[in-house]
């Protein structure tokens, strides 16, 4: 592990250290086939998971908050206006928002929505795949359902464009995960290539990020930081996972425990 790679490490456990002791309530709304794998990532973290997306509960629901995640998994048009809903409140009651832009350029709904969310909403982080991020600066690409048809090093321009355009901290997930705000890049190549195999993973990274912002107000750093667990932690269930069942429940053992010495075993 080179020297920055292990400061970074050294930030992202004290992070983890607040979430634990201060077990942040992190309020999503966010997609069925995801909700449950979310839910126990945050709590494997310390963090306190609600999932509401009623648009007769979702501002008293942000109003005591630390942090919300809008995932736009399984849309519909009532989901819709609790997201913006709960957004605008969020904004107004300067609480931290993190969009997933699942499956934005698959259809028109997805991505006009997305920017609906952007434009009344102000994200402090977007977070998706290589192609759902070319999607949001470029309505040109078209994305292979929820699934990316891009790299992650050909979507950082569009990254960086997307966070200077929208003044948002821009996480490109992938092999490599590239975290910018439009000048600083950090990037992260831990995980495994057996985590693609698990539906909802980049479900939850988005999750967990809600956590670590909700304890730093650096959005920069705690993208970095959730996305260093995530990694981490996925890496290492996969040394001992037969295959993408176990690596759920191991994944979840290892976000449960990690420590110092979770790193130490990589």
């Amino acid at each position: 592990m080179d020297t920055q790679t292990s400061v970074l490490a050294a930030k992202m456990l004290s992070d983890l250290a607040l979430i634990r002791s201060k077990s942040p309530l992190v309020h999503n709304i966010t997609n069925y086939v995801a909700m449950n794998n979310t839910a126990n990532a945050l709590l494997s973290i310390g963090a306190s998971p609600v999932m509401a997306q009623a648009v007769e509960e979702v501002e008293q629901m942000v109003a005591i908050s630390s942090a919300l995640v809008i995932n736009i998994g399984t849309l519909s048009t009532n989901w819709v206006e609790s997201m913006i809903k709960a957004g605008q409140a969020a904004y107004e009651r300067k609480i931290p928002l993190l969009l997933d832009p699942v499956g934005a350029g698959a259809t028109d709904f997805r991505t006009i929505t997305c920017h609906q969310i952007i434009d009344t909403c102000n994200p402090a982080i977007i977070r998706g795949n290589a192609s759902e991020i070319q999607a949001l600066i470029d309505n040109t690409t078209v994305t292979k359902g929820v699934d990316s048809t891009s790299t992650t090093d050909a979507a950082l321009e569009s990254a960086k464009a997307l966070a200077v355009k929208y003044k948002a901290v821009v996480v490109v997930s992938g092999e490599t995960d590239y975290i910018t705000d439009g000048t600083q890049v950090n990037s992260v190549s831990y995980g495994s290539p057996m985590m693609r195999s698990v539906t909802g993973m980049g479900c939850t990274a988005s999750a967990i990020m809600g956590a670590f912002i909700s304890v730093n107000s650096n959005a920069f750093e705690a993208a970095t930081h959730a996305m260093l667990l995530m990694g981490m932690a996925g890496q290492l269930a996969a040394k001992y996972s037969k295959g993408n069942g176990s690596l759920q429940v191991n994944f979840l053992d290892e976000l449960y425990s990690f420590n110092a010495d979770s790193i130490n075993r990589l």
